[in-house]
């Protein structure tokens, strides 16, 4: 069974991404714990989140998801995660690369910017969700979180647990206008 709290991954393909955005948008206002425990279902349902293939996906991939046990009968997330590849797969094409996109902006509002207008589902929280959990560079989680609305102790575990692991890319200061940084090797 997968966790509930995701971890930060070292993203090696396209696919990579795709799932983690993918889980942003099915966790948005849903129990993490019911999202981890059929993650396996999504996997499944989404042929392991192959972003060529889910871009290509008509109204009889969903309603074959929207069938698959596990999965939220939520025809908005399937229709937002069948437009989120079609547009990851734009944003890789256009820049050369996925990651070149992601690093192409001068600063992390910037490319929040982006992102929410791109992306279906993605606001404030899932942008933010999705490049820590890729290992982007992210405003500091405590000073940024206070100016999103309501708790978010889930966004808190992963926080510090990736703290505690080494793996978080925050910023020491929350300074948007920063550019993002490349990744550190090793």
């Amino acid at each position: 069974m997968a966790e509930t709290i995701p971890d930060v991954i070292e993203p090696r393909s396209l696919a990579d991404y795709f799932e983690v955005m993918t889980r942003a948008v099915f966790q948005a206002g849903v129990s993490w714990k019911q999202i981890a425990q059929h993650w396996d279902a999504y996997r499944e349902a989404f042929e392991s989140f192959d972003t060529t293939r889910v871009a290509a996906y008509d109204e009889a991939d969903v309603d074959r998801i929207l069938a698959t046990p596990g999965v939220l009968r939520m025809r908005r997330k399937i229709h937002a995660t069948i437009r989120n590849a079609r547009a990851m797969l734009d944003a890789d094409r256009e820049n050369g690369g996925f990651v070149k996109y992601l690093r192409s902006f001068d600063s992390y509002a910037a490319l929040a910017k982006d992102f929410k207008k791109r992306f279906a589902l993605m606001g404030d929280m899932n942008v933010w969700y999705f490049l820590f959990r890729t290992g982007e560079n992210v405003p500091r989680f405590e000073p940024w979180v206070a100016t999103i609305r309501g708790e978010h102790p889930r966004m808190r575990e992963m926080v510090e647990r990736a703290r505690a692991m080494g793996r978080s890319r925050e910023a020491e200061v929350n300074d948007d206008t920063a550019p993002p940084q490349p990744k550190r090797d090793g």
